[in-house]
This record gives C-alpha cells, structure tokens and sequence, in this order.
C-alpha cells in the first residue's frame, strides 16, 4: 500500500506514460535500398571480377570486396582466429587434350567433345585411358532397396558386375515421366535423380566411368549449361580415396549420340528408357560397343575462402542464426556467339552476394539481437556445393546451436509475386512460420515450380541439411502480380535458356526488385524474430533429416 499520494500519483503517472510508449511503439521496419542491391550486384559481377573464379585472381578481389562490404555494414570478422575468412582445402583439376571415339558395332566414330559428350575426372589424380571399354545401360543408375527398387540387376534379379565396364544412364529418377507411380517423390526429383548420386553409385560399385544421357527437360537445362559446367578447371574438396565417391570418367552424352549408340546395339532408346520407369527393369549390356580414349590430368591443390561476417548477441551469443549465398561462379571460359567468355554470374549469384550484405547493412540498424547472427559467403558452389560442406564439416560456429539458416541462391528481378515457393517443401516448422510472413504481405506459399529439377539438393542449404540444421530455400514463385503464372513461368524458362550458366547472365539497369525487396524483408523478419526468441525450429516428423537433429537435443534444452 503507497501511503504517500505524491507518490502514487506520480507513480500513475509514469506507469501511463510506459505504457502510451508500449503501446504506440513500432516495430523496427526495415529499409531495404534497390539502388545498393543494383551497385553491389553491377560491381561484383563486373568483367573486372573475371566471373568470379575460385582460385583465381578473381577470388582475391571478390573476398575483398565482401569482406570490406561486411565490414562497413558494421558486423564483426566472424571466421578463425578473428579473421574474416575460413581456408578452404581444394584440388583443382583440368583435362587436357582430351580425345574419345566410339565403336559402334565395327564402325569406329570420333566424337566431339563439347558438342557429343562431356569428359572429366574427380578421382583421377594422373592420366587417364579406357581402351575397348565396355558399356552397359542400368537405366536410371538407381539401387534403393527401401522402395523396392535395383537397376543393377539382370533378367534374373541377380546383381550385375560393372567393375571395370562404364554404365550409361539416364538423368532424374523414374517418377519423371510417370510421377502418378509415386516410387520415387512424384513429380518431385530425389537425390537419387542427380548427376551426383549418378557418380557415386558408379564409383560404390567399381565401374570404370558413367555416361549420363541429357534431355533438357529431366535434367532441367540445356546441353549449353552441361558443357559450359564441365569445361576448364573443376573443383573438388580434398579427399583421401577420391575412387570412394567417383569413378575415373564422369561424362554426360548428348542424346542424339545415345541414339546412334543404342541403334547400333540393336535397341531402340526411347522404348528402353520407357522400360527403364518400371520397377521390373534390368540392366543390358550394349553389345559390340566400345568406348575409347582418355585425357591427361592436370592437378593441385588450393586454399579457397568462405567468408564470414558475425553479429554477437547480447544475451544468447552461443546460438546463431545462419544467413548464406555462395559468392562463386564460372570464371572465364568457352567464348559463347558474341565472343564473351567471361561468365559474370550476375543473377547466380551475384544477387545473392548483395543480398547478405544489404541484410546487414538492415541488422546493424535494427536494436542488437538476443542471439547471435552470421552471415557467410560460401566458395565453391558451383563446383559441387564445396565451400558449404566444408563448412558442415568444420563449423566455425556449432552446427547444433545453429537455430536455423536462410540460403540466398538468386533473387527476385521481374517484379511482385503472389506467392513464396519453398524448394523441398514439407521439412520443416520454417514452413509453417514462412505462411505466416507470406500472409502478411497478402501472399501465400507454394511448392517449387519445377519441383524435378532436384534445387533443393544443388544450393549450399543441402550441406547442412544433411546434418540437421533447418534451413530455408524459399523465394518468389511465378505467379506474378503483373502477368500472372504464365508470365512468370515464360520469365524463368527464358532465364534457364538463354542465360543461365552462359557470359549473357549480366548485369541489368532494367531489373525490377520490387519483388526481391518483398522477398528479404521476410527473410530478415524470419532471421530477426528467431534472433530475439528461445525458439528451435523443429524438422517434421516425416523428414529424413529429423534424425540427424535429434541427437543434439540435450544441447538445446
């Protein structure tokens, strides 16, 4: 009881005048800038950044500039030591001079590379050779016991032997052509759709090399992107016994030769990769049909850079929320039609560069958060996914105090959409929260537009994905505000032809980013209420990744 009515009056009063400021304060609302976004993504993509190789010239100037644009947006050097920079462990590798043919049934056949078939090596630290080598069609190059499912078996179901032989196969899984069979993930592509997994299931079982058959649709690009990707220097991480996890020879084929090759077997392709969509399948040696050639190596090793910015939290600086975009593209390579050979990269993903560091510009104006944030510019991406799994790998912060990640692979540039798509949707609470933000700004979320291009297994999310952390891969979808679905699928089919992977992905002063600003201030939004919450976004039930989470559930607690 206040006896002293001076007091309480006084006391009133200042309880009133607390609650007028609670209740006519307003949230912080972020500004985000067009015109940083345009000069960021303009400079960074520029000829002068050479396409931004990884272990280039190009790579010292492009961590230079994120790193100085970090520093002024007022974050911290968030890498070893105090430094704004993780090493990353790399062997570089270039083919040289490499000459293939083909022995189709008696008749020998030189073949052009670049233009019939793609030639590399992963695992090949000297020369390369296959002479007379054989050839055997396992369809889509899949063994997945859990669904029933094994391309290596014969007429009889008894497993094949590929040691030695090269296996051909066609891109994406079954479910492509037939995603009403639902084996596979429907219309969905599984990671066992992907040239990676291709690769890796040739290597577990010894083959010497794996042919992919290319169609534009299944493998959701065009042959320009399958041989502007497997030219010049390739990347992979250090590994101790690289024949593990890929075999001598990775190749892609066109699908025309693959044609010639199954005719000159005495079988016809279309009616075998029809075939190859049943669960009843069997591999068939391609009879009188040789592969020859091979290709010298050239191989070292490099020390690559991610590069990482951190803001502390104030009051929970041991749990983090995760920004990400790989700053990475092609370099310099094969001159398209005009001549350019420079690969500027500028949507993939220089966007995604300018992104991060306009997302902490927006931090460093906003009240400090509870938890701490990083943002990371991963190396390698392009080259299979390197800089982030060598992040998952060596964390410079605990992967199991990582409250959640939001990766930026592209932004926004044809305006306003109705919709979100989440790429890989069904995995987790980020989901549910993200239809929350989406609804505010009268929009709503979706699945992917092209859910069989697998994206949800080719951006640097998937690294830590696989070990539990929940990540985002969410952006504007195609149905635009302006133009509907049609417009917005005709934008992104035009993008995937004519720019995606070639010198043309340039720099525009005609972009509109009405729609990506939409688009980071939900990221932002997600990001920052996270930050300033005790909430761990949670795997659902069904996802694949749960398992890896729960086992650092103690940690969280």
């Amino acid at each position: 009881m206040i006896k002293n009515k001076t007091l309480l009056i006084t006391s009133i009063a200042s309880i009133a005048f607390f609650s007028a400021n609670i209740v006519n304060a307003k949230p912080f609302e972020p500004k985000f800038s067009a015109s940083r976004l345009s000069n960021d993504i303009k400079e960074v993509s520029s000829d002068a950044y050479e396409g931004r190789g990884v272990g280039t010239r190009a790579e010292t100037k492009t961590i230079e500039f994120i790193s100085n644009g970090m520093k002024k947006a007022g974050l911290q050097p968030g890498g070893p030591n105090g430094s704004w920079t993780q090493d990353v462990l790399l062997r570089r590798f270039k083919v040289i001079d490499p000459k293939v043919s083909i022995n189709l049934n008696g008749t020998n056949r030189d073949l052009k590379v670049g233009e019939d078939i793609t030639v590399s090596s992963r695992s090949a630290l000297n020369d390369v050779s296959f002479n007379n080598a054989p050839l055997v069609f396992v369809g889509y190059g899949i063994s997945a016991p859990e669904r029933g499912w094994n391309d290596f078996k014969d007429e009889n179901g008894k497993e094949i032997d590929v040691k030695g032989k090269i296996i051909v196969v066609l891109i994406n899984d079954a479910d492509y052509y037939t995603p009403q069979n639902n084996t596979f993930g429907g219309k969905a592509m599984t990671y066992y759709g992907r040239w990676t997994y291709k690769y890796e299931e040739a290597a577990r079982r010894g083959a010497l090399g794996c042919l992919i058959i290319h169609e534009t649709g299944p493998a959701s690009y065009g042959w320009e992107t399958v041989k502007n990707s497997n030219n010049g220097n390739k990347l992979d991480i250090v590994r101790d016994d690289p024949l593990k996890s890929s075999p001598k020879l990775e190749s892609w084929i066109s699908y025309s030769l693959a044609q010639d090759i199954f005719k000159a077997a005495g079988l016809d392709l279309d009616a075998q990769k029809k075939s190859a969509q049943g669960k009843d399948f069997h591999a068939i040696e391609l009879k009188n049909i040789n592969l020859n050639g091979g290709f010298a190596m050239q191989t070292e090793t490099i020390t690559s850079h991610n590069v990482v910015g951190m803001i502390k939290g104030k009051t929970r600086p041991d749990e983090y929320v995760l920004y990400s975009a790989h700053w990475d593209h092609l370099g310099i390579g094969i001159p398209d039609k005009t001549g350019d050979n420079i690969f500027n990269g500028a949507l993939d993903n220089a966007t995604g560069v300018a992104s991060i560091i306009e997302l902490a510009r927006i931090y460093k104006t906003a009240p400090a958060p509870q938890r701490s944030v990083i943002f990371v510019g991963f190396t390698a991406e392009e080259s299979g996914l390197l800089g982030s799994e060598y992040y998952a790998t060596n964390p410079v912060v605990p992967l199991e105090k990582t409250v959640a990640g939001f990766n930026i692979d592209g932004i926004n540039l044809i305006g306003r959409t109705k919709n979100i798509e989440v790429t890989g949707i069904g995995q987790s609470s980020l989901e549910d929260d993200l239809a929350k933000y989406a609804k505010a700004q009268g929009r709503y979320i979706s699945p992917e537009d092209t859910p069989e291009a697998g994206h949800f297994f080719r951006s640097d999310h998937f690294p830590l994905v696989k070990r539990g952390v929940p990540m985002l891969a969410a952006g504007s979808g195609v149905d635009l505000r302006k133009g509907g679905i049609a417009a917005g699928k005709a934008a992104n089919e035009a993008y995937v032809k004519d720019h995606y992977h070639q010198p043309s992905d340039e720099w525009s002063p005609n972009w509109n980013y009405t729609g990506a600003i939409e688009d980071l201030m939900i990221n932002f939004k997600m990001g920052y209420d996270l930050a300033n919450s005790k909430k761990w976004p949670k795997w659902k039930p069904n996802s694949e990744f749960k398992a890896a989470r729960d086992k650092s559930e103690d940690v969280r607690k």
